[in-house]
């Protein structure tokens, strides 16, 4: 696993080891960043099972301003810390361990408003998928612009519309699917 583009552009990322991680593919990424461009840049992101933390890595090496990693595992949290300490940039990120309908808690108890919030589950955690969304769907962390992408697999039904949030794009590629929700006032 590497990072694609920005300033740590080809650096290798700590891998899952022993883990028993599915982490994003680097192509995967790469289209997903092509897909969010410049509006990165300056944005604060959440990276919602975050496993390696590659996508939050990601997004930080393309100047966001600021990544609030979540991931339920201690060990699998230590992995995303390491990677953030090899390359320096503990200052703009935070790993909150603790299972993303708490972490969503907290997050939303500081007045966060977020310009993206990924959510990498393991596929066959489609439930606690739908439980995130739904958690988003009544927060009010989302900014008002703000992107929520589900990474899930393609054979996965992910709900079109949500009470607030619409999904506006569904991208296949192999077995991956993301969907672009966004509040539907901002449609």
């Amino acid at each position: 696993m590497r990072i694609i583009a920005g300033r740590f552009r080809s650096r290798r990322l700590k891998g899952p080891g022993r883990f028993l991680l599915r982490p994003t593919s680097d192509r995967l990424r790469e289209t997903l960043f092509n897909i969010l461009g410049p509006a990165v840049e300056g944005s604060l992101f959440l990276d919602l099972f975050a496993g390696t933390g590659a996508v939050g890595i990601e997004a930080l090496s393309r100047g966001a301003r600021e990544v609030y990693f979540v991931e339920s595992h201690p060990r699998t949290a230590r992995l995303v810390a390491e990677n953030l300490n090899s390359f320096g940039v503990r200052d703009s990120a935070e790993v909150l361990v603790c299972d993303v309908l708490s972490g969503l808690d907290r997050l939303a108890s500081r007045h966060l408003l977020a310009d993206f919030v990924y959510l990498d589950p393991p596929y066959a955690r489609l439930d606690d998928l739908n439980a995130a969304l739904d958690a988003l769907d009544d927060s009010h962390l989302i900014a008002p612009s703000g992107i929520v992408i589900a990474e899930h697999s393609s054979r996965a039904e992910l709900p079109a519309r949500l009470a607030r949030l619409e999904r506006f794009r569904l991208l296949e590629q192999g077995d991956a699917s993301l969907s672009f929700y966004r509040l539907a006032a901002a449609a």
